[in-house]
């Protein structure tokens, strides 16, 4: 299997880079964020990736650091889920959205993920618990405060946020918080992404 390769960036297009190491261009499909990550072309760069075998065909994943590498063949582990949504779960998810996502059985920010239905989300909530090493993320599906964080989560979405924006601004959010001061904390922290 190829770990990682190191080389100059040779090119970028969407869903894709390509690495040129030692003269040999390497085609790899890369979650947007890792994407994002890559430095300008001609710099040199060290990416994480995933040789994909299929009788026909050869795929080569690239990733931004391990730990998206490790989510990617944990994803691919989950039956009914292959490369292609694997890619688009972690194009859409970062790794601590993915996990606070998983930790809450939040079905609404999984299926929001473009390829993934409710049935696939349910499955990767209901397989990724054990998988996954899982913090304490803000739970928003039962317990003291799940209500409050349901109503601030809701009140996200009527505002135009997305499921997985909303999920991002609320967590790490004090369990014990009140609709009002988990709303103000989200908005707060979207606010500052400008």
């Amino acid at each position: 299997m190829i770990a990682f390769l190191t080389g100059r960036v040779a090119g970028k297009s969407t869903g894709s880079a390509l690495l040129d190491v030692g003269g040999v261009g390497y085609r790899l499909l890369m979650p947007t964020g890792s994407l994002a990550a890559l430095p300008p072309l001609g710099d040199s760069v060290t990416v994480h990736t995933y040789l994909h075998v299929r009788e026909d065909e050869l795929t080569l994943y690239g990733f931004e650091n391990e730990d998206e590498r490790g989510l990617f063949v944990t994803l691919i582990g989950v039956s009914g889920v292959g490369p292609k949504v694997a890619l688009a779960v972690l194009s859409a998810l970062r790794p601590d959205a993915l996990r606070a996502a998983v930790a809450a059985d939040d079905v609404a920010v999984l299926s929001s993920v473009p390829g993934v239905g409710k049935k696939t989300a349910q499955r990767l909530a209901l397989e990724l618990k054990d998988k996954l090493d899982l913090p304490d993320f803000i739970d928003t599906g039962r317990g003291p405060g799940a209500a409050a964080a349901a109503e601030a989560r809701d009140a996200l979405l009527s505002m135009g946020f997305t499921a997985v924006e909303s999920a991002a601004a609320l967590r790490g959010a004090p369990a014990g918080a009140t609709t009002e001061q988990l709303l103000k904390a989200a908005l707060k922290t979207l606010g500052g992404r400008g």
